[in-house]
């Protein structure tokens, strides 16, 4: 499941995963939310939240994500990744190769500084 955040403000789109990810979750909410920011502001930030439920995405919602995430490749800005899967600093660094912009990897404990580091 994906929610948008209240930590959503101008062209910083914060989402929570938790439990699987779906393609329904990414067709949506998850890819509209991105497709109306990029409409308003162009380049956009986001922070994904990757809770302590989170467990992955169905293959569905991998494919959206990345076929998605390399056709706009241009428009982030910045992506922030949090959470304590032993997983996301590796596959945050090699997503950072195929996007314009910067990435970083967080603790769940660290939310704050992403938050922070995201809307500087």
């Amino acid at each position: 499941m994906i929610t948008i955040m209240p930590e959503t403000e101008d062209n910083v789109l914060a989402v929570k995963a938790t439990e699987m990810l779906t393609s329904e979750d990414y067709e949506a909410v998850f890819i509209p939310q991105l497709k109306q920011m990029i409409a308003q502001f162009g380049k956009i930030r986001v922070l994904f939240y990757l809770d302590k439920n989170f467990t992955g995405w169905e293959l569905g919602a991998a494919w959206d994500d990345a076929v998605f995430g390399l056709q706009h490749r241009h428009d982030f800005e910045k992506v922030a990744v949090v959470g304590d899967q032993q997983w996301v600093a590796w596959a945050t660094k090699v997503g950072s190769y195929f996007m314009d912009g910067q990435g970083a990897t967080y603790k769940l404990s660290e939310f704050q500084d992403a938050v922070d580091w995201i809307k500087q």
